[in-house]
């Protein structure tokens, strides 16, 4: 079986009895490669602990640069490897560097826009941190992307990532869609928007719950207003399930996102979507998503619509065909097997 070096930012915790991380993706793509590949995953090492179980048995967790660079040093003894790289950052991009340097050609996976990403992080001059590495990178790597636009006209596959199985379409519940009550699934960062949705719904004159699930273990749950429950990040997949149906919209506030699978895995449930302009780029042809000013007017109309609209907005969402997890690790495996 061919090796596969995955080579990630990730931060993985390992408490002696595993490895954990807080991306379901850096677990889950890992996991669905393990079938064709013998995985070896390079990450940085957190103190901190993270919530997926990472069920792969060579793991490599990193405390600094240093270390994180002889790791994957060591994998040259293998002349048959080859190198998955999952996202550009400083870590990553001297890894690039260093396989180029002898003579391996990485895969570089992107899953969201590092430009978008980088601005909303550092501000005027992230973009221009994020197009220096980017444009190396591009001149000595083989790219896969979840959007063509990502790629700045670069060459390179496209992948749908999905993390939906069969039980996603399962039972799905009925919904009182009189009392509004909203949904965040990921991760509180602020490129991912949670911040300006929490401010722009203290500025509401009545009081609209939301529910945000994705609190690593160490976050502060206790300074939000009353109408805002924090939740851990949920790694059973009955009860993140349960969540979409106890709630009836999903909200997705993000600044930039390629892919996401929280919009899919609302989809499935048939929970209708929310997004702000800066990712109208999402909706696609995928029926049950609006779009609204990043503001409380805007908002508050989106909701008040699509509360008047319910049972034909779900009538409309069950025409979706959503991608599932099993063809989203075929496609990356054939892409992989291929590129040389």
């Amino acid at each position: 079986m061919q090796k596969l070096n995955i080579i990630s930012n990730e931060s993985i915790f390992n408490n002696g009895d595993g490895f954990f991380c807080d991306n379901i993706d850096i677990k889950s793509t890992p996991e669905g490669l393990n079938k064709s590949f013998e995985i070896n995953l390079i990450g940085r090492s957190s103190k901190i602990i993270r919530n997926h179980l990472m069920n792969l048995s060579n793991v490599k967790n990193c405390n600094n640069v240093f270390t994180y660079l002889y790791e994957i040093f060591k994998t040259f003894k293998n002349d048959n490897s080859k190198y998955l790289i999952i996202s550009i950052s400083p870590f990553t991009f001297l890894a690039c560097i260093l396989i180029k340097l002898f003579r391996r050609k990485p895969i570089v996976y992107l899953r969201s826009d590092g430009y978008a990403e980088y601005r909303s992080i550092l501000g005027f001059i992230g973009p221009s941190i994020y197009h220096l590495m980017f444009s190396i990178i591009s001149k000595i790597s083989n790219f896969i992307s979840v959007r063509k636009y990502i790629l700045r006209d670069k060459n390179g596959e496209i992948v749908a990532p999905s993390q939906l199985n069969s039980n996603w379409f399962k039972d799905t519940k009925k919904v009182n869609s009189n009392e509004i009550k909203l949904l965040y699934v990921g991760r509180i960062r602020k490129e991912k928007g949670i911040f300006s949705l929490i401010k722009i719904l203290k500025e509401s004159k009545k009081k609209i719950n939301l529910s945000i699930v994705g609190a690593e273990n160490n976050f502060d749950k206790f300074n939000f207003p009353e109408n805002i429950k924090i939740f851990e990040i949920e790694n059973n997949e009955t009860n993140l399930i349960k969540y979409y149906d106890d709630h009836n919209i999903f909200i997705l506030p993000s600044f930039t996102e390629g892919h996401p699978m929280v919009l899919l895995e609302a989809l499935a449930r048939l929970r209708p979507v929310i997004v702000f302009k800066d990712i109208d780029h999402v909706i696609e042809d995928k029926k049950g998503i609006f779009v609204a000013e990043r503001n409380i007017e805007s908002l508050v109309e989106k909701i008040e619509f699509i509360k008047k609209n319910y049972e034909s907005i779900q009538e409309e969402m069950k025409k979706n065909k959503l991608p599932t997890k099993q063809e989203f690790l075929e496609s990356l495996i054939n892409i992989i097997v291929k590129i040389n």
